[in-house]
């Protein structure tokens, strides 16, 4: 628990010197909070069985910045926070040892923002990752870092008493290594939480402000993008190899909110050329002969959500060219987006088949205007 203390302190001192440089402007109203979390491991794969033995246990430290409608997005969305949050969770399980995750996220609010909810996306640190010699039952975490993401709703009051508040409600943490290295099991947490929030400057909160609503479009856009990223196949021991991905496709600003996408791109996952040579020299009666091509090409359709210059991506797709039976012919594709000029963008997504994640990937992207509709 000492570690949790520490963590404790230098969340409020962040806190503290943030609010420390508003002297002349409005002051920014934000807010920091702690959580305690008691919980259990989802059992979402039988392979992970043997690692649910007891209720993990942790703490939620998180920061929030709030917006008051400055920009008008803020406002159609219900003026959301934005923030950093800190993670630490005990597995209760010696085979997986203990984690410790930071995140970005945003929260949302409902029922007159007394429903708070969260969404987070950042990286986990594991103490106890698989080892073939060492650690062998976990089949969990074939990594030391993972990518992790958490979902969390509360009843959330602030301010009750000088600045002082409470929530309480249940969040689920997911630990996923994302195929960059086997074994890649992962882990899905559900907790109950209860805890206290303080809500800096709570002397000067403003009032919202409102913006006329409006319709909002652009003609259509074309969008040239490229990724990049390792991965591994699912029989442990066969290596780490890079994976590129070109998309092409066109977009569709039908509202503040929402663009619409439709698109082709190609996969050259080297990866595939080790599984068709395992698969082809180990297991003949699975019918691939070794001479198969590695590449897929494929169609797609998919949605961006606009927060700001953030945007959250989803894209659902179908192979045409699928050379390789490896999973299956449609995929998912999901993850976040930042528009660094007007034309150029990056984003971290993460490629899947269902709920089995293929690789996670950088890309950088070129956004460029095509003619109205």
């Amino acid at each position: 628990m000492n570690r949790i203390y520490v963590w404790v302190v230098v969340v409020l001192a962040f806190a503290k010197a943030v609010s420390a440089q508003n002297t002349e402007e409005l002051p920014s109203i934000f807010t920091v909070d702690a959580s305690l979390m008691h919980g259990t491991i989802l059992e979402h794969n039988p392979d992970i069985a043997h690692l649910i033995t007891d209720h993990p246990k942790g703490v939620l430290l998180s920061y929030n910045q709030k917006t008051f409608g400055e920009e008008e997005w803020q406002a159609r969305y219900g003026y959301p926070d934005w923030g950093i949050s800190v993670a630490y969770q005990d597995m209760k399980n010696f085979f997986l040892g203990e984690a410790y995750s930071a995140y970005a996220h945003f929260n949302f609010y409902f029922l007159k923002r007394n429903l708070q909810f969260r969404i987070g996306q950042g990286l986990g640190y594991m103490t106890k990752p698989f080892d073939a010699v060492d650690n062998p039952r976990n089949n969990a975490y074939g990594t030391r870092f993972t990518s992790s993401t958490f979902l969390l709703a509360n009843y959330r009051k602030e301010n009750i008493y000088h600045g002082l508040g409470f929530q309480a409600g249940f969040n689920i943490i997911h630990y996923s290594n994302a195929n960059m290295r086997a074994p890649n099991n992962s882990t899905n947490t559900w907790f109950f939480n209860a805890g206290l929030n303080y809500t800096f400057n709570h002397e000067n909160i403003p009032e919202f402000k409102i913006w006329e609503k409006k319709a909002y479009s652009e003609p259509i856009h074309f969008n040239l993008v490229g990724r990049l990223g390792f991965n591994e196949s699912d029989f442990r021991g066969s290596g780490q190899y890079p994976f590129y991905d070109f998309s092409f496709y066109a977009d569709k600003r039908i509202n503040i909110k929402s663009s619409l996408q439709l698109g082709t791109e190609v996969f050259f996952a080297e990866f595939l050329k080790e599984y068709r040579d395992y698969l082809a020299n180990s297991f003949p009666e699975e019918g691939l002969t070794g001479d198969e091509n590695y590449q897929r090409v494929s169609v797609f359709v998919g949605h961006e959500l606009h927060l700001g210059k953030t945007s959250l991506l989803t894209q659902l797709g179908y192979y045409l060219y699928w050379p390789i039976d490896f999973e299956t012919r449609i995929y998912n594709r999901i993850g976040l987006q930042r528009r660094i000029t007007d034309k150029i963008f990056a984003s971290l997504t993460v490629h899947s088949h269902g709920a089995a994640a293929e690789g996670v990937s950088l890309g950088v992207g070129y956004r460029f205007k095509g003619f109205k509709l």
